[in-house]
């Protein structure tokens, strides 16, 4: 379920994990409202914050470290896995049909739909989102709702941090000595406003895709993907409205045959 933690990725969670406790660090050793309540004896929101910001670690561990969804063996019978009857398989065009069979030439191994090759992973991966150099692990079926839990919990972490930073500002009379007594702090600030809309960014991109059911590379790379290219633009096989999308997201469980929604009955693709 979970990779080597000295891995490959090793150094981005090393660098991760020290950047947000030096942060955090700073956050507590400069005059900011965290460090006065520490010293008044308020300790609700310094620990609730220590808590958030370790809450973020372990999120970032979990999602980096586990199985996002590799094929790591052959399927079985795909038609019987999927239920299609016998008339849909009439209906279905010669060149659909092949798109269900198709098999990767990196490992050679069966692809469900939605999965994709990751070149730097290695593994097809089961409804393959992206590959995030932030986690150096690739985004799939089994660790995408974690990771959008991640980016809402670390947006939470960097907007609390930037809003302690800046209780933390001191008065000089002239700029240059505001500068040299602030300097840290600003650089932290700044670099915590960055991040805050990185992932602010992010988060909201996911969760857009999500009530639409559909993937990032499914949504940047729509024209090359297969059982996609001939859809209309507005078209998405895998829609099954806002509400049951975000439901299926955040609280289904398990692998989804995804052709079996892709061909359902009705659908415009058969």
């Amino acid at each position: 379920m979970f990779k080597n933690v000295f891995g490959s990725g090793f150094l981005v969670r090393t660098a991760h994990v020290v950047l947000t406790w030096v942060v955090t660090l700073i956050l507590f050793l400069h005059d900011t409202e965290l460090r006065r309540q520490e010293e008044t004896g308020l300790l609700l929101q310094p620990v609730l914050f220590v808590l958030l910001v370790l809450t973020s670690v372990l999120l970032h561990f979990t999602v980096s470290l586990m199985d996002p969804g590799f094929i790591l063996t052959h399927h079985t019978d795909l038609q019987f896995t999927l239920g299609v009857t016998e008339e849909q398989q009439d209906m279905i065009l010669p060149s659909t049909k092949s798109l269900r069979q198709r098999r990767c030439g990196h490992c050679l191994l069966q692809q469900p739909m939605r999965s994709k090759h990751c070149q730097t992973c290695q593994h097809c991966v089961r409804r393959y989102d992206h590959h995030c150099p932030w986690i150096e692990n690739c985004v799939g079926e089994k660790n995408h709702r974690w990771f959008v839990l991640y980016l809402a919990v670390q947006l939470l972490v960097l907007l609390w941090g930037l809003d302690m930073s800046w209780t933390g500002f001191s008065y000089a009379v002239t700029w240059p000595l505001w500068l040299r007594t602030n300097g840290v702090l600003l650089g932290v600030a700044l670099l915590l406003a960055l991040l805050s809309l990185v992932v602010l960014l992010l988060l909201g991109s996911h969760l857009y895709l999500v009530s639409l059911n559909t993937t990032t590379w499914e949504f940047m790379s729509r024209h090359r993907i297969s059982y996609l290219k001939h859809c209309g633009v507005d078209e998405n096989p895998f829609d099954r409205g806002t509400f049951h999308n975000l439901w299926g997201f955040f609280c289904v469980w398990g692998t989804v045959v995804w052709e079996q929604v892709y061909f359902r009955e009705g659908s415009d693709q058969v």
